[in-house]
Protein backbone atom coordinates (compact mmCIF):
# COMPACT_ATOMS: atom_id res chain seq x y z
CA UNK A 1 0.00 0.00 0.00
CA UNK A 2 1.39 3.40 -0.97
CA UNK A 3 1.94 5.56 2.10
CA UNK A 4 2.12 8.88 0.23
CA UNK A 5 1.12 10.31 -3.11
CA UNK A 6 4.39 12.25 -3.32
CA UNK A 7 7.62 12.14 -1.36
CA UNK A 8 9.58 15.38 -1.78
CA UNK A 9 13.31 15.23 -1.01
CA UNK A 10 14.76 18.52 0.21
CA UNK A 11 12.98 21.29 2.12
CA UNK A 12 14.75 24.34 0.73
CA UNK A 13 13.50 26.84 -1.83
CA UNK A 14 12.21 24.32 -4.39
CA UNK A 15 11.12 21.41 -2.21
CA UNK A 16 9.10 23.51 0.20
CA UNK A 17 7.30 25.34 -2.60
CA UNK A 18 6.50 22.08 -4.43
CA UNK A 19 5.30 20.38 -1.23
CA UNK A 20 3.01 23.34 -0.46
CA UNK A 21 1.58 23.30 -3.97
CA UNK A 22 0.94 19.54 -3.94
CA UNK A 23 -0.49 19.50 -0.42
CA UNK A 24 -2.79 22.38 -1.32
CA UNK A 25 -4.24 20.30 -4.17
CA UNK A 26 -5.26 17.53 -1.81
CA UNK A 27 -2.35 15.12 -2.17
CA UNK A 28 -0.76 13.24 0.70
CA UNK A 29 2.81 14.52 0.76
CA UNK A 30 5.93 13.75 2.81
CA UNK A 31 8.75 16.30 2.88
CA UNK A 32 12.16 14.85 3.81
CA UNK A 33 15.39 16.61 4.67
CA UNK A 34 18.83 15.47 5.82
CA UNK A 35 18.80 18.17 8.47
CA UNK A 36 16.75 19.00 11.52
CA UNK A 37 14.54 21.90 12.49
CA UNK A 38 16.66 24.88 13.55
CA UNK A 39 15.54 26.89 16.57
CA UNK A 40 15.69 30.60 15.60
CA UNK A 41 16.69 31.37 19.20
CA UNK A 42 19.95 29.55 18.42
CA UNK A 43 20.83 31.46 15.25
CA UNK A 44 24.31 32.99 15.52
CA UNK A 45 23.02 36.57 15.50
CA UNK A 46 21.23 36.01 18.83
CA UNK A 47 24.58 35.97 20.65
CA UNK A 48 27.59 38.28 20.99
CA UNK A 49 29.89 35.66 19.40
CA UNK A 50 27.82 35.51 16.20
CA UNK A 51 30.80 36.01 13.91
CA UNK A 52 32.61 33.08 15.50
CA UNK A 53 29.55 30.87 15.06
CA UNK A 54 29.28 32.03 11.45
CA UNK A 55 32.71 30.55 10.83
CA UNK A 56 31.78 27.25 12.50
CA UNK A 57 28.35 25.58 12.52
CA UNK A 58 26.90 28.29 10.25
CA UNK A 59 29.85 28.29 7.85
CA UNK A 60 28.55 28.57 4.28
CA UNK A 61 30.95 26.03 2.76
CA UNK A 62 29.74 22.47 3.23
CA UNK A 63 33.33 21.19 2.93
CA UNK A 64 34.40 23.46 5.79
CA UNK A 65 31.32 23.02 8.00
CA UNK A 66 30.85 19.22 7.86
CA UNK A 67 28.06 19.05 10.43
CA UNK A 68 26.14 15.85 11.22
CA UNK A 69 23.61 16.55 8.43
CA UNK A 70 26.25 17.29 5.80
CA UNK A 71 27.82 14.97 3.23
CA UNK A 72 31.40 15.17 1.92
CA UNK A 73 32.08 17.44 -1.03
CA UNK A 74 35.56 17.65 -2.51
CA UNK A 75 35.58 21.00 -4.29
CA UNK A 76 39.37 21.33 -4.40
CA UNK A 77 39.21 21.12 -8.23
CA UNK A 78 37.06 24.25 -8.33
CA UNK A 79 38.06 27.86 -7.64
CA UNK A 80 34.63 28.31 -6.04
CA UNK A 81 33.57 26.36 -2.95
CA UNK A 82 30.12 24.78 -2.85
CA UNK A 83 27.91 26.51 -0.28
CA UNK A 84 24.63 25.18 1.08
CA UNK A 85 22.87 24.33 4.33
CA UNK A 86 21.10 21.13 5.32
CA UNK A 87 18.15 21.78 7.64
CA UNK A 88 14.40 22.19 7.47
CA UNK A 89 14.32 25.26 5.27
CA UNK A 90 17.54 24.30 3.49
CA UNK A 91 19.80 27.04 2.25
CA UNK A 92 17.05 29.63 2.69
CA UNK A 93 18.00 29.60 6.39
CA UNK A 94 21.29 31.28 5.47
CA UNK A 95 20.58 33.02 2.15
CA UNK A 96 20.65 36.80 1.98
CA UNK A 97 17.10 37.06 0.65
CA UNK A 98 18.00 38.90 -2.57
CA UNK A 99 15.04 38.05 -4.81
CA UNK A 100 15.11 39.18 -8.46
CA UNK A 101 13.53 37.18 -11.26
CA UNK A 102 15.23 35.71 -14.29
CA UNK A 103 14.10 37.78 -17.28
CA UNK A 104 12.57 36.72 -20.64
CA UNK A 105 15.92 36.66 -22.46
CA UNK A 106 17.35 34.25 -19.88
CA UNK A 107 15.05 31.50 -21.12
CA UNK A 108 15.91 32.03 -24.80
CA UNK A 109 19.66 32.59 -24.90
CA UNK A 110 20.31 30.48 -27.98
CA UNK A 111 17.54 32.15 -29.98
CA UNK A 112 18.26 35.70 -28.84
CA UNK A 113 22.00 35.73 -28.16
CA UNK A 114 23.38 32.77 -30.09
CA UNK A 115 24.96 31.18 -26.99
CA UNK A 116 23.92 28.56 -24.45
CA UNK A 117 20.55 26.89 -25.03
CA UNK A 118 16.84 27.65 -24.85
CA UNK A 119 14.65 26.40 -22.03
CA UNK A 120 11.58 24.30 -22.93
CA UNK A 121 9.49 26.75 -20.86
CA UNK A 122 9.45 30.53 -21.17
CA UNK A 123 9.04 33.58 -18.99
CA UNK A 124 5.36 34.09 -19.79
CA UNK A 125 4.61 30.55 -18.65
CA UNK A 126 6.39 31.23 -15.36
CA UNK A 127 5.07 34.75 -14.83
CA UNK A 128 1.98 33.76 -12.77
CA UNK A 129 4.19 31.51 -10.66
CA UNK A 130 6.62 34.38 -10.03
CA UNK A 131 3.67 36.46 -8.87
CA UNK A 132 2.35 33.65 -6.67
CA UNK A 133 5.78 33.08 -5.18
CA UNK A 134 6.33 36.76 -4.44
CA UNK A 135 3.02 36.87 -2.57
CA UNK A 136 3.76 33.75 -0.55
CA UNK A 137 7.33 34.80 0.21
CA UNK A 138 6.29 38.38 1.14
CA UNK A 139 8.64 39.92 -1.40
CA UNK A 140 9.63 43.55 -0.90
CA UNK A 141 10.77 46.06 -3.50
CA UNK A 142 9.79 49.07 -5.56
CA UNK A 143 7.56 48.90 -8.64
CA UNK A 144 8.66 50.66 -11.79
CA UNK A 145 12.07 49.16 -12.43
CA UNK A 146 12.67 49.47 -16.21
CA UNK A 147 14.46 46.11 -16.12
CA UNK A 148 11.36 44.49 -14.55
CA UNK A 149 8.35 46.53 -15.70
CA UNK A 150 5.81 43.83 -14.80
CA UNK A 151 6.72 43.47 -11.10
CA UNK A 152 4.07 45.43 -9.22
CA UNK A 153 2.63 44.02 -5.97
CA UNK A 154 5.37 44.24 -3.35
CA UNK A 155 5.96 45.23 0.23
CA UNK A 156 7.96 48.47 0.69
CA UNK A 157 11.65 48.09 -0.22
CA UNK A 158 14.41 47.60 2.32
CA UNK A 159 15.65 51.14 3.14
CA UNK A 160 18.76 52.22 1.26
CA UNK A 161 20.16 54.05 4.27
CA UNK A 162 22.91 56.66 4.11
CA UNK A 163 25.40 54.41 2.33
CA UNK A 164 22.88 53.22 -0.26
CA UNK A 165 21.73 56.75 -1.00
CA UNK A 166 25.34 57.88 -1.43
CA UNK A 167 26.07 55.05 -3.85
CA UNK A 168 22.78 55.55 -5.73
CA UNK A 169 23.82 59.15 -6.43
CA UNK A 170 27.07 57.81 -7.87
CA UNK A 171 25.16 55.47 -10.20
CA UNK A 172 23.05 58.45 -11.28
CA UNK A 173 26.18 60.48 -11.95
CA UNK A 174 27.48 57.68 -14.19
CA UNK A 175 24.10 57.42 -15.93
CA UNK A 176 23.85 53.76 -14.98
CA UNK A 177 20.77 51.71 -14.10
CA UNK A 178 20.22 50.92 -10.42
CA UNK A 179 17.22 49.92 -8.34
CA UNK A 180 16.43 49.04 -4.72
CA UNK A 181 16.87 45.31 -4.20
CA UNK A 182 13.99 42.90 -4.59
CA UNK A 183 14.04 41.07 -1.26
CA UNK A 184 12.36 38.07 0.34
CA UNK A 185 12.03 40.09 3.52
CA UNK A 186 8.91 41.28 5.33
CA UNK A 187 9.52 45.00 5.63
CA UNK A 188 6.27 45.29 7.54
CA UNK A 189 4.35 42.82 9.68
CA UNK A 190 2.48 40.46 7.38
CA UNK A 191 0.85 37.01 7.58
CA UNK A 192 1.63 36.67 11.27
CA UNK A 193 5.34 37.45 10.80
CA UNK A 194 7.17 40.39 12.33
CA UNK A 195 8.72 43.18 10.30
CA UNK A 196 12.44 43.43 9.59
CA UNK A 197 14.30 45.42 12.28
CA UNK A 198 17.44 45.90 10.15
CA UNK A 199 19.55 43.68 12.39
CA UNK A 200 21.82 42.96 9.44
CA UNK A 201 23.40 39.47 9.31
CA UNK A 202 20.57 37.77 7.42
CA UNK A 203 22.99 35.14 6.15
CA UNK A 204 23.31 33.61 9.61
CA UNK A 205 19.53 33.08 9.96
CA UNK A 206 16.83 35.58 10.89
CA UNK A 207 15.67 35.22 14.52
CA UNK A 208 13.06 37.92 13.87
CA UNK A 209 11.36 35.70 11.29
CA UNK A 210 11.23 38.59 8.84
CA UNK A 211 13.42 36.92 6.21
CA UNK A 212 11.31 34.51 4.20
CA UNK A 213 13.06 31.22 4.75
CA UNK A 214 10.83 28.32 3.75
CA UNK A 215 10.42 26.98 7.30
CA UNK A 216 8.34 30.06 8.21
CA UNK A 217 6.55 30.38 4.86
CA UNK A 218 5.71 27.43 2.64
CA UNK A 219 6.38 24.65 5.15
CA UNK A 220 4.39 26.23 7.97
CA UNK A 221 1.43 26.77 5.64
CA UNK A 222 1.64 23.29 4.14
CA UNK A 223 1.77 21.64 7.57
CA UNK A 224 -1.53 23.33 8.40
CA UNK A 225 -2.96 21.53 5.34
CA UNK A 226 -1.61 18.10 6.30
CA UNK A 227 2.00 18.00 5.06
CA UNK A 228 4.14 15.37 6.82
CA UNK A 229 7.65 16.69 7.55
CA UNK A 230 10.38 14.13 8.23
CA UNK A 231 13.57 15.83 9.43
CA UNK A 232 16.85 13.94 9.84
CA UNK A 233 16.06 11.67 6.90
CA UNK A 234 19.08 11.42 4.59
CA UNK A 235 17.94 9.97 1.27
CA UNK A 236 20.45 7.55 -0.22
CA UNK A 237 18.65 6.38 -3.34
CA UNK A 238 15.38 6.27 -5.26
CA UNK A 239 13.49 2.97 -5.19
CA UNK A 240 12.36 1.54 -8.54
CA UNK A 241 9.83 -1.15 -9.39
CA UNK A 242 8.97 -2.11 -12.97
CA UNK A 243 10.70 0.99 -14.31
CA UNK A 244 8.81 3.40 -12.05
CA UNK A 245 9.90 5.37 -8.98
CA UNK A 246 7.99 4.05 -5.95
CA UNK A 247 9.75 5.74 -3.05
CA UNK A 248 13.13 6.41 -1.47
CA UNK A 249 15.56 4.72 0.88
CA UNK A 250 16.54 7.07 3.69
CA UNK A 251 18.58 6.86 6.89
CA UNK A 252 17.13 8.45 9.99
CA UNK A 253 19.13 10.18 12.72
CA UNK A 254 20.01 6.83 14.32
CA UNK A 255 21.24 5.42 11.01
CA UNK A 256 18.28 3.12 10.56
CA UNK A 257 17.44 2.56 6.88
CA UNK A 258 13.80 3.26 6.10
CA UNK A 259 11.81 2.88 2.91
CA UNK A 260 9.36 5.71 2.31
CA UNK A 261 6.82 4.58 -0.29
CA UNK A 262 5.02 6.94 -2.66
CA UNK A 263 3.27 7.08 -6.01
CA UNK A 264 5.94 9.52 -7.22
CA UNK A 265 9.29 10.88 -6.06
CA UNK A 266 10.17 14.59 -6.30
CA UNK A 267 13.87 15.46 -5.95
CA UNK A 268 14.61 18.96 -4.69
CA UNK A 269 17.89 18.45 -2.86
CA UNK A 270 19.81 21.14 -4.82
CA UNK A 271 22.00 20.71 -7.87
CA UNK A 272 24.45 18.92 -5.58
CA UNK A 273 22.15 16.68 -3.55
CA UNK A 274 19.82 15.74 -6.39
CA UNK A 275 22.64 14.64 -8.70
CA UNK A 276 24.21 12.73 -5.79
CA UNK A 277 21.00 10.76 -5.20
CA UNK A 278 20.56 10.03 -8.92
CA UNK A 279 24.15 8.91 -9.39
CA UNK A 280 23.98 6.69 -6.31
CA UNK A 281 20.73 5.05 -7.46
CA UNK A 282 22.41 2.43 -9.59
CA UNK A 283 20.93 -0.89 -10.71
CA UNK A 284 20.93 -3.42 -13.49
CA UNK A 285 19.05 -1.02 -15.75
CA UNK A 286 20.96 2.03 -14.51
CA UNK A 287 24.65 1.13 -14.09
CA UNK A 288 25.71 4.80 -14.27
CA UNK A 289 22.94 6.12 -12.08
CA UNK A 290 19.25 6.74 -12.42
CA UNK A 291 17.90 8.88 -15.28
CA UNK A 292 21.42 8.94 -16.68
CA UNK A 293 21.12 7.10 -19.99
CA UNK A 294 22.19 10.37 -21.63
CA UNK A 295 25.25 10.73 -19.34
CA UNK A 296 23.96 14.20 -18.47
CA UNK A 297 23.41 13.79 -14.72
CA UNK A 298 25.97 15.92 -12.92
CA UNK A 299 27.03 17.80 -16.06
CA UNK A 300 26.56 21.46 -17.08
CA UNK A 301 27.21 22.74 -13.57
CA UNK A 302 26.84 26.51 -13.28
CA UNK A 303 27.93 28.40 -10.15
CA UNK A 304 27.83 32.21 -10.79
CA UNK A 305 31.46 33.26 -10.33
CA UNK A 306 31.52 36.30 -8.05
CA UNK A 307 33.87 39.26 -8.19
CA UNK A 308 34.30 41.51 -5.17
CA UNK A 309 35.25 45.18 -5.12
CA UNK A 310 35.36 46.94 -1.77
CA UNK A 311 35.46 50.68 -1.40
CA UNK A 312 36.85 52.21 1.79
CA UNK A 313 35.41 55.63 2.59
CA UNK A 314 36.93 58.45 4.65
CA UNK A 315 34.01 58.79 7.05
CA UNK A 316 31.79 56.35 8.93
CA UNK A 317 28.71 55.09 7.07
CA UNK A 318 25.67 53.14 8.24
CA UNK A 319 26.87 49.94 6.53
CA UNK A 320 26.36 47.93 9.74
CA UNK A 321 22.59 48.58 9.69
CA UNK A 322 20.21 46.57 7.54
CA UNK A 323 20.27 43.35 5.51
CA UNK A 324 23.80 42.86 4.24
CA UNK A 325 22.76 41.43 0.87
CA UNK A 326 19.71 43.59 0.14
CA UNK A 327 20.39 47.23 -0.65
CA UNK A 328 20.50 48.02 -4.37
CA UNK A 329 21.58 46.38 -7.58
CA UNK A 330 22.38 47.35 -11.16
CA UNK A 331 21.82 45.57 -14.46
CA UNK A 332 23.57 48.28 -16.46
CA UNK A 333 26.14 45.73 -17.60
CA UNK A 334 23.99 42.64 -18.03
CA UNK A 335 24.73 43.07 -21.74
CA UNK A 336 27.90 44.95 -22.72
CA UNK A 337 28.14 45.34 -26.52
CA UNK A 338 31.39 47.29 -26.22
CA UNK A 339 33.14 44.56 -24.19
CA UNK A 340 35.01 41.52 -25.49
CA UNK A 341 32.82 39.03 -23.61
CA UNK A 342 29.37 37.54 -24.18
CA UNK A 343 26.45 38.37 -21.90
CA UNK A 344 27.21 40.18 -18.65
CA UNK A 345 26.88 40.55 -14.90
CA UNK A 346 24.80 42.07 -12.16
CA UNK A 347 26.29 44.61 -9.78
CA UNK A 348 24.96 43.55 -6.39
CA UNK A 349 25.76 46.00 -3.60
CA UNK A 350 26.55 44.66 -0.14
CA UNK A 351 26.69 46.46 3.16
CA UNK A 352 29.75 46.16 5.37
CA UNK A 353 30.83 43.15 7.40
CA UNK A 354 30.90 42.64 11.17
CA UNK A 355 33.79 43.88 13.32
CA UNK A 356 35.65 40.56 13.49
CA UNK A 357 35.45 40.00 9.74
CA UNK A 358 36.51 43.62 9.20
CA UNK A 359 39.56 43.12 11.41
CA UNK A 360 40.54 39.85 9.75
CA UNK A 361 40.30 41.38 6.27
CA UNK A 362 42.44 44.35 7.33
CA UNK A 363 45.01 42.02 8.87
CA UNK A 364 45.18 39.89 5.72
CA UNK A 365 45.85 43.06 3.73
CA UNK A 366 48.63 43.98 6.18
CA UNK A 367 46.67 47.05 7.18
CA UNK A 368 46.13 46.07 10.83
CA UNK A 369 49.08 46.49 13.22
CA UNK A 370 49.04 45.03 16.70
CA UNK A 371 50.09 47.33 19.49
CA UNK A 372 49.31 51.03 20.04
CA UNK A 373 48.11 51.48 16.42
CA UNK A 374 45.55 48.63 16.58
CA UNK A 375 42.44 50.70 17.24
CA UNK A 376 43.42 53.41 14.77
CA UNK A 377 44.01 50.84 12.03
CA UNK A 378 40.72 49.08 12.79
CA UNK A 379 38.84 52.37 12.76
CA UNK A 380 40.14 53.06 9.25
CA UNK A 381 37.93 50.20 8.02
CA UNK A 382 35.08 49.66 10.47
CA UNK A 383 31.78 51.07 9.16
CA UNK A 384 33.64 52.59 6.21
CA UNK A 385 33.34 49.70 3.75
CA UNK A 386 30.88 49.29 0.93
CA UNK A 387 31.07 46.40 -1.53
CA UNK A 388 29.98 45.99 -5.13
CA UNK A 389 29.84 42.29 -5.93
CA UNK A 390 29.74 41.11 -9.54
CA UNK A 391 27.53 38.11 -10.25
CA UNK A 392 28.76 36.80 -13.59
CA UNK A 393 26.57 34.84 -15.97
CA UNK A 394 27.81 31.29 -16.28
CA UNK A 395 27.13 29.31 -19.47
CA UNK A 396 26.61 25.52 -19.33
CA UNK A 397 29.69 23.41 -20.04
CA UNK A 398 29.40 19.59 -19.95
CA UNK A 399 32.91 19.35 -18.50
CA UNK A 400 31.87 21.37 -15.46
CA UNK A 401 30.33 18.61 -13.42
CA UNK A 402 29.91 16.63 -10.22
CA UNK A 403 30.64 12.93 -9.80
CA UNK A 404 30.46 10.48 -6.91
CA UNK A 405 33.52 10.39 -4.66
CA UNK A 406 34.31 6.73 -3.97
CA UNK A 407 36.98 7.71 -1.44
CA UNK A 408 34.73 9.57 1.00
CA UNK A 409 31.27 8.82 2.31
CA UNK A 410 28.81 10.34 4.75
CA UNK A 411 28.16 8.78 8.14
CA UNK A 412 25.70 6.34 6.54
CA UNK A 413 28.25 5.03 4.04
CA UNK A 414 26.79 6.85 1.04
CA UNK A 415 29.48 8.32 -1.29
CA UNK A 416 30.10 12.03 -1.30
CA UNK A 417 30.67 14.26 -4.31
CA UNK A 418 33.65 15.49 -6.25
CA UNK A 419 33.32 18.81 -8.10
CA UNK A 420 35.19 19.62 -11.32
CA UNK A 421 34.66 23.22 -12.34
CA UNK A 422 36.72 25.57 -14.47
CA UNK A 423 36.15 29.27 -14.87
CA UNK A 424 35.52 30.02 -18.54
CA UNK A 425 37.57 32.58 -20.44
CA UNK A 426 34.35 34.48 -21.01
CA UNK A 427 33.73 34.72 -17.24
CA UNK A 428 37.32 35.85 -16.63
CA UNK A 429 36.92 38.69 -19.12
CA UNK A 430 33.52 39.55 -17.68
CA UNK A 431 34.92 39.75 -14.15
CA UNK A 432 37.81 42.02 -15.17
CA UNK A 433 35.35 44.31 -16.95
CA UNK A 434 33.08 44.35 -13.93
CA UNK A 435 35.82 45.09 -11.43
CA UNK A 436 36.86 48.14 -13.42
CA UNK A 437 33.27 49.43 -13.57
CA UNK A 438 32.73 48.74 -9.85
CA UNK A 439 35.86 50.73 -8.95
CA UNK A 440 34.57 53.61 -11.07
CA UNK A 441 31.26 53.87 -9.26
CA UNK A 442 32.79 53.45 -5.79
CA UNK A 443 35.29 56.22 -6.47
CA UNK A 444 32.45 58.37 -7.80
CA UNK A 445 30.66 57.73 -4.49
CA UNK A 446 33.69 58.96 -2.52
CA UNK A 447 35.77 55.86 -1.79
CA UNK A 448 39.37 56.82 -1.05
CA UNK A 449 40.72 53.39 -2.03
CA UNK A 450 39.42 50.13 -3.41
CA UNK A 451 40.29 46.45 -3.14
CA UNK A 452 39.30 43.87 -5.74
CA UNK A 453 39.30 40.07 -5.80
CA UNK A 454 37.69 37.30 -7.80
CA UNK A 455 36.46 34.74 -8.10
CA UNK A 456 35.70 34.77 -4.38
CA UNK A 457 35.95 31.23 -3.03
CA UNK A 458 33.18 30.80 -0.44
CA UNK A 459 30.41 32.05 -2.71
CA UNK A 460 29.09 28.93 -4.45
CA UNK A 461 25.46 29.30 -3.33
CA UNK A 462 24.02 29.53 -6.85
CA UNK A 463 24.56 25.97 -8.08
CA UNK A 464 22.50 25.08 -11.15
CA UNK A 465 22.20 22.76 -14.10
CA UNK A 466 23.24 19.21 -13.12
CA UNK A 467 20.00 17.55 -14.33
CA UNK A 468 18.85 19.95 -16.94
CA UNK A 469 15.46 20.19 -18.54
CA UNK A 470 14.83 19.67 -22.24
CA UNK A 471 12.78 17.91 -24.88
CA UNK A 472 15.65 15.76 -26.21
CA UNK A 473 16.44 12.76 -23.98
CA UNK A 474 19.96 12.62 -25.43
CA UNK A 475 20.91 16.09 -24.13
CA UNK A 476 18.77 16.49 -21.02
CA UNK A 477 17.67 14.59 -17.91
CA UNK A 478 14.04 15.68 -17.41
CA UNK A 479 11.29 16.90 -19.70
CA UNK A 480 9.33 20.18 -19.55
CA UNK A 481 7.11 18.66 -16.84
CA UNK A 482 10.13 17.87 -14.64
CA UNK A 483 9.70 14.10 -15.09
CA UNK A 484 12.83 12.09 -15.89
CA UNK A 485 12.97 10.94 -19.49
CA UNK A 486 14.04 7.46 -18.38
CA UNK A 487 11.93 6.87 -15.26
CA UNK A 488 8.20 7.29 -14.80
CA UNK A 489 7.15 8.88 -11.54
CA UNK A 490 10.54 10.49 -10.91
CA UNK A 491 10.61 14.29 -10.94
CA UNK A 492 13.25 16.97 -10.40
CA UNK A 493 12.09 20.49 -9.51
CA UNK A 494 15.14 22.33 -8.13
CA UNK A 495 17.94 24.32 -9.76
CA UNK A 496 19.33 21.10 -11.22
CA UNK A 497 16.87 21.52 -14.11
CA UNK A 498 18.13 25.00 -15.06
CA UNK A 499 19.26 25.20 -18.67
CA UNK A 500 21.09 28.52 -18.28
CA UNK A 501 21.96 30.56 -15.21
CA UNK A 502 21.30 34.28 -15.87
CA UNK A 503 23.38 36.76 -13.84
CA UNK A 504 20.92 37.31 -10.99
CA UNK A 505 20.28 35.43 -7.77
CA UNK A 506 18.20 32.36 -8.66
CA UNK A 507 16.03 31.77 -5.53
CA UNK A 508 12.87 33.42 -6.89
CA UNK A 509 13.20 31.57 -10.20
CA UNK A 510 13.94 28.26 -8.45
CA UNK A 511 10.64 28.58 -6.61
CA UNK A 512 8.64 29.75 -9.62
CA UNK A 513 9.91 26.75 -11.61
CA UNK A 514 9.12 24.40 -8.71
CA UNK A 515 5.57 25.76 -8.42
CA UNK A 516 5.04 25.39 -12.17
CA UNK A 517 6.38 21.82 -12.28
CA UNK A 518 4.40 20.85 -9.17
CA UNK A 519 1.25 22.11 -10.89
CA UNK A 520 2.05 20.00 -13.95
CA UNK A 521 2.72 16.84 -11.97
CA UNK A 522 -0.46 17.39 -9.94
CA UNK A 523 -2.49 17.65 -13.13
CA UNK A 524 -0.84 14.49 -14.47
CA UNK A 525 -1.52 12.61 -11.21
CA UNK A 526 -5.18 13.64 -11.29
CA UNK A 527 -5.50 12.41 -14.86
CA UNK A 528 -3.88 9.10 -13.93
CA UNK A 529 -6.25 8.77 -10.99
CA UNK A 530 -9.26 9.42 -13.20
CA UNK A 531 -8.15 6.92 -15.83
Amino acid sequence: MTAFDFVVVGSGAAGAAAAWKLTGQGFKVALLDRGDWVDPARYPSTGPDWERAKRRHAHPSIAERQGPADYPIDDSASPIAICNYNAIGGSTILYSGHFPRFRPVDFELASREGVGADWPIDYQTLRPYFEENEREMSAAGLAGDPKYPDIQDLLPPVPLGQAGTQLARAFNAKGWHWWPSYSAISTRAVRGRDACINLGPCNTGCPQGAKSSTDVTYIAKAQAKGLTVLPNHAVARVLIENGRAVGVLAHDADGTARQIAARAVVLAASAMGTSRILLNSTGADAPNGLANRSDQVGRNLMIHPLGYVEGVFPGALDTHIGPQGCMLYSLEHDRSPEADHHLGYMMHVLRGTGPVETAIAAYQRRKLRFGPALHEDFDAFWRKQLVVSLICEDLPDPENRVTLDADRADRFGVPGLRVSYRLSENCKKMMVHGMARAKEVLVEAGARRTYAAGPVRNTGWHVMGTARMGTDPDTSVVGPDGQAHDVAGLYVVDSSVFVTGSCVNPANTIQAVALCLADRMAQSAKLEGAA
